[in-house]
């Protein structure tokens, strides 16, 4: 694939997954703000980290500390670029499992190492088990669907995208 800069994407959990070590009122003004800053993507410029820090008022050492402490603590699911498959000649689907609750751990391994397993998220519904598929090729998302069903011995269940929508989270500072 070709390399491209990539917009960097914030995912933060939902209110009910946050550590037992950091909760939501134990976010200060500055977490507020970095999190808020980062879903507009770094800058293209040799030091992006150290440009968003001087935004903040931060030194880039405490910008790298907070977010790691985010990451860590699972305030933040994930931080890294978001490509759009699509547009590069890939493949992107949301996909889900009725997985046995016995079963669970066991399962959530089988999905997590295919390498096309973008996010796996455990939801509470019959459908307890939702990822996000992506591939070289739109092709190749059969496929990957074809071998989890064979891996996992479970129908997966293909939800591709109908329309785009970009919903931001905006933490009052």
């Amino acid at each position: 694939m070709i390399a491209m800069p990539a917009r960097q994407h914030v995912a933060a959990t939902e209110s009910a997954n946050l550590s037992a070590t950091t909760s939501a009122a134990e976010l200060d003004a500055a977490d507020r703000r970095l999190i808020n800053r980062l879903q507009d993507g770094l800058p293209l410029v040799a030091a992006p980290y150290a440009a968003v820090a001087a935004e903040l008022d931060l030194s880039e050492g405490e910008l790298l500390y907070r977010l790691e402490r985010l990451l860590e603590t699972g305030v933040l699911s994930r931080f890294g670029p978001m490509y759009h498959a699509e547009r590069l000649g890939g493949g992107l689907t949301l996909a889900a499992l009725a997985v046995p609750e016995a079963d669970y751990e066991r399962i959530s391994e089988v999905v997590n190492a295919f390498p096309e397993v973008a996010h796996n998220y455990r939801r509470e519904h019959r459908l307890n088990m939702w990822f996000v598929l992506a591939t070289e090729t739109p092709e190749r998302i059969g496929e990957v669907i074809a071998e989890l069903e064979a891996a996992t011995e479970l129908p997966v269940y293909d939800m591709p995208k109908q329309e785009e929508f970009h919903v931001r989270l905006h933490l009052p500072v």
